[in-house]
């Protein structure tokens, strides 16, 4: 079983890559975005998923 530290670390860590990810998202060219099919607004949402998996 975690300990605590080690869930606080997990979380931490699953933070930094959704807000690194969010950024990246969030800062892409719009052409770019456009081939991807990606609108940057959903920056969060997109991250979100990407991080923590789909909510059910």
């Amino acid at each position: 079983m975690l300990n605590v530290y080690e869930m606080l670390k997990t979380a931490a860590a699953n933070y930094a890559l959704y807000r690194q990810t969010r950024d990246e998202i969030a800062n892409l060219p719009a052409d770019i975005a456009l081939d991807l099919g990606i609108f940057p607004g959903d920056a969060e949402k997109i991250a979100r998923e990407a991080v923590y998996g789909k909510a059910a």
